[in-house]
């Protein structure tokens, strides 16, 4: 009988939760299930997705897991997408922050099957870096300027302190086509499209820079460490950089849209970021060096050009 492997997608709703569900459903070995916070899951998604097992788990205390153990059973791997990320929003809520983000429960409720047969992977963020430089490496000193980022760095302490198996990825921001039930929150290549081709002139920040990431690569990243995991079975303690290879600031990222689409230049105000007061303080260069995700991977991430072109193939032109 085929030894059929579990993996559970923790906050399974959000955005890079439903494209790695998407991705993950099309394996016949595997069984998957998704935890997700509102009493009910979006219909579209168990509707597209009718293998996939649901749950309502609230990651802050814990409760639900129970209910994951009795139908589901201990899961192989648990992929962490779980977060409060908006940063003025943890700003704003702390405590809140706090507990959404350091998964102490989800953390104790492995632990508490007395094995080290799972592996954690979790959804970090670049926002643990101070932004004073640039390419960050995995080794460098985290000095978060924000709670978002201070709660993330508390993350990956307790995961790296107390957990046997994980994989701690510092995501940049993820970008992409929409999901199979469309998100709540403001896709960052859709709005900039969306308020470019109003015609009218928009500020965008030219001296904050990331690496963004196709969602994906994330997807095919967490999938290839499943793999991994799944195949060899061997300790795994890892924290990677996972950004895309090109070191872009939002003025560049909307002149990427704007070429695309055939939009004026002249629509795209370049500003300062200190000229706008977003109520946090956000970190100005946290580009990262991406060597190590590379040589797991075996290839280079997609170039934001490319991932760009590919999203907005996805929206019809307005």
């Amino acid at each position: 009988m085929e030894n059929r492997r579990r993996i559970l997608v923790v906050g399974g709703t959000g955005y890079l939760g439903q494209h790695l569900l998407q991705y993950l459903s099309t394996s016949s070995s595997l069984d998957i299930a998704l935890t997700h916070h509102r009493p009910i899951p979006p219909q579209e998604l168990l509707d597209a997705l009718p293998s996939v097992k649901s749950f309502q788990v609230d990651v802050r205390t814990g409760e639900g897991f129970s209910a994951v153990s009795a139908s589901f059973g201990q899961p192989d791997v648990v992929v962490n997408c779980a977060a409060m990320s908006v940063p003025r929003a943890c700003e704003m809520d702390p405590d809140a922050a706090m507990a959404t983000n350091q998964p102490s429960s989800l953390v104790k409720w492995l632990i508490g099957f007395g094995n080290d047969n799972s592996l954690l992977i979790h959804l970090s963020t670049d926002q643990v870096y101070e932004g004073v430089k640039s390419f960050y490496k995995e080794e460098d000193e985290t000095i978060p300027v924000n709670i978002y980022g201070k709660s993330k760095v508390a993350a990956e302490k307790l995961i790296s302190e107390t957990f046997q198996n994980y994989v701690i990825l510092r995501s940049s921001i993820i970008y992409g086509p929409q999901t199979l039930s469309p998100v709540a929150r403001s896709l960052p290549i859709q709005w900039m499209d969306s308020v470019l081709s109003q015609g009218k002139e928009v500020d965008f920040f030219y001296d904050e820079y990331r690496c963004p990431i196709y969602v994906k690569d994330m997807v095919h990243t967490i999938s290839s460490l499943t793999n991994t995991w799944i195949s060899d079975g061997k300790k795994m303690q890892l924290v990677i950089n996972a950004g895309g290879p090109d070191r872009v600031s939002r003025v560049e990222m909307a002149k990427s849209v704007a070429l695309h689409r055939g939009y004026s230049f002249s629509l795209i105000k370049s500003v300062s970021a200190s000229s706008v007061n977003r109520g946090v303080l956000s970190p100005a260069d946290i580009s990262m060096d991406i060597t190590r995700l590379v040589e797991f991977l075996g290839t280079k991430p997609t170039s934001f050009h490319d991932g760009v072109k590919a999203t907005l193939e996805t929206i019809p032109s307005s």
